[in-house]
């Protein structure tokens, strides 16, 4: 089978965890200072906010979502979105550093969970681009792109992005857990 190569290989192993642990703490830090500033974009339109204006979808929807924020809240959305370059940088490097971390533990047990980690780190990074495609897009939007393109652009990108992060996730949560039961294993054996 083909190897599937860590993408922070270069770093080494105590370079990735101190990068891992850094960008990590500035997801989370970006992710609470994107969550309060985009709290005013949450209407009965926009029940999540800034999220249901990734997945509206339609110029229609988009434009519902608009009116409801006014003024006030295109400033904040377009703020959120600027702000937002950064967080995706933070959490796409975060979530694949962490895949890669959890695949290399796994390389005395499956080489198969290995590939798949390595897979969800590449992955992990393939979601940040997505973002970015995203956010151009929903910036069309608010500097007032007509039509369905944009918003259709914004949810197309915004879906497999929310899924590769969502997986990503429950990798690295999972693989200590996994490791500790396949440990427990092998030593009752």
């Amino acid at each position: 089978m083909m190897k599937v190569p860590d993408p922070f290989r270069w770093l080494g192993n105590d370079g990735q965890w101190r990068l891992f642990l850094l960008v990590s703490i500035l997801s989370i830090a970006v992710m609470v200072a994107l969550d309060d500033q985009g709290s005013h974009l949450k209407t009965e339109a926009s029940p999540w906010g800034i999220v249901s204006f990734e997945l509206a979808g339609s110029g229609e929807a988009a434009a519902r979502i608009l009116v409801a924020w006014g003024d006030r809240g295109r400033l904040i959305a377009g703020i959120n979105l600027g702000l937002d370059f950064l967080f995706i940088l933070v959490y796409a490097v975060a979530l694949s550093l962490g895949s890669a971390i959890a695949a290399r533990s796994q390389c005395r047990f499956s080489t198969s969970r290995e590939r798949i980690g390595y897979l969800i780190a590449w992955g992990a990074l393939l979601a940040g681009l997505f973002d970015v495609v995203e956010n151009f897009a929903l910036i069309e939007v608010l500097l007032g792109a007509d039509g369905d393109w944009w918003p259709g652009v914004a949810r197309a990108c915004a879906r497999p992005k929310f899924a590769i992060v969502g997986v990503a996730l429950m990798h690295i949560i999972s693989t200590p857990l996994v490791t500790r039961w396949k440990s427990l294993l092998a030593r009752t054996r």
